[in-house]
């Protein structure tokens, strides 16, 4: 009686018992297949890689700004002639004013040859004695002060800390963190030539062994929780690894599905995210992974605007931070998924699919009209295609057809098609 109640028992959906009745399992091909495929494509990446990578200056490129990283003694070098030549303004009767670049959306650039965005070299003067620019120039000049005092002291602290050393001025960090970048321009160095640092944010796991400041650190034995990226790139270094590829995840909770499965086992590879934006520290971190261990790198972010957004922001920079694209970006980064055609390529339910809101749409429209996105076609005709259906879907959709369904049988399928673009 009870075989027969048990046979008559409903099958749950989230069960992984019978991995048979699996959508598409029944089509993989044996993993050593499938590693030929990804093993190819590394091949392919570190063939090509030979070649040197381009700059502005070698596309006679002038009128456009980048920042480089400078030694300490450098930065307190150019903050102090920075100041001297605000002191000459004002002895020549000119007036206290810094001259500032643009970091507006007119001052920002996209460069093909390059496939990122960078900064044009407009600039304009943050006069003290004007009502509209007072307040922001009196915050550059103590911000200009802080770098300077880090810069003698030969001390790290991060951008929380910087603001809470005058609350009151800077009243929101946003405003604070907003002239740290406009200083950086000024300078003419990368943020973290300032000594400032974001909050750890960002997390790595799989098969990487390097070392952080003298510490070595294995990422295949940091559990599923992985190792946080430290806020400052200088203390990484000495990057080892015998994985095939990098995987670059949108989300905390498909990051820790694939960690604790130990898909990195499976498949060798290095499973990183930032939660969501992506960090500086985490963009920093990706980008040298990418060019020191030569690995090809392969996205998996949300079916939606915000999605593909957030991959453009690692693969071709954000115009925030424009000015610094060349430290920032990693190139020719694959998106793997979730992409629009694969709702219906697997069966994705109805139920699972989320209708698009109206600045949703407004944003994939506007976003067809980015030059990173026109590159591509396959881009604009996923995002086409998003905004037509006018549906999304997040990663975890994919739980419908159990918990265990994004590890066990949507990636390897994608990895043996090679299905990314």
């Amino acid at each position: 009686m009870a075989d027969k109640k048990k046979k008559r028992r409903r099958a749950d959906p989230t069960s992984d018992d019978d991995d048979s009745s699996l959508p598409f399992k029944n089509i993989l091909k044996p993993d050593s297949s499938i590693l030929r495929s990804i093993h190819q494509l590394t091949a392919s990446l570190r063939s090509s890689s030979s070649s040197k990578n381009l700059t502005l200056a070698d596309l006679s490129i002038s009128s456009c700004r980048e920042v480089r990283e400078l030694p300490i003694s450098s930065v307190q070098s150019e903050i102090e002639s920075l100041m001297l030549k605000v002191l000459h303004s004002i002895l020549d009767g000119k007036g206290f004013a810094f001259d500032v670049p643009s970091r507006a959306a007119a001052n920002q650039l996209y460069v093909p040859e390059l496939d990122r965005i960078v900064l044009k070299d407009k600039s304009s003067l943050r006069p003290y004695a004007n009502v509209s620019t007072v307040r922001k120039a009196t915050v550059t000049a103590r911000i200009l002060q802080l770098i300077h005092e880090l810069t003698i002291k030969d001390i790290h602290v991060t951008k929380r800390d910087l603001f809470y050393t005058d609350v009151k001025l800077f009243q929101d960090q946003s405003q604070s963190d907003t002239i740290l970048d406009d200083v950086s321009c000024m300078i003419g160095c990368t943020r973290s030539s300032l000594n400032v640092v974001a909050a750890e944010k960002g997390v790595v796991v799989g098969r990487l062994i390097f070392s952080d400041d003298g510490d070595v650190i294995d990422c295949t034995k940091m559990g599923m929780g992985g190792k946080a990226i430290p806020p400052n790139i200088n203390r990484v270094g000495d990057m080892q690894s015998d994985a095939l590829f990098i995987l670059l995840v949108e989300k905390d909770a498909a990051y820790m599905r694939l960690a604790e499965d130990r898909f990195y086992n499976r498949f060798p590879c290095i499973i990183v995210t930032a939660k969501g934006q992506p960090d500086v520290a985490t963009r920093l971190f990706l980008r040298k992974m990418k060019m020191e261990l030569k690995l090809p790198v392969l996205a998996l972010v949300d079916s939606d605007p915000y999605g593909l957004k957030i991959l453009s922001v690692y693969g071709c920079g954000s115009k925030n931070m424009s000015y610094d694209s060349a430290n920032l970006t990693t190139p020719d980064i694959k998106w793997l998924g979730i992409r629009p055609s694969d709702l219906d390529k697997y069966k994705i339910p109805e139920q699972c699919r989320l209708p698009m809101t109206d600045q949703d749409i407004k944003t994939g429209k506007d976003m067809l009209e980015e030059d990173f996105v026109k590159k591509n076609p396959k881009w604009v005709e996923e995002l086409t295609l998003m905004v037509k259906s006018r549906q999304k879907a997040e990663i975890q959709a994919l739980s419908n057809f159990g918990f265990q369904y994004l590890s066990e049988v949507y990636l390897p399928l994608k990895l043996q098609e090679e299905d990314w673009i």
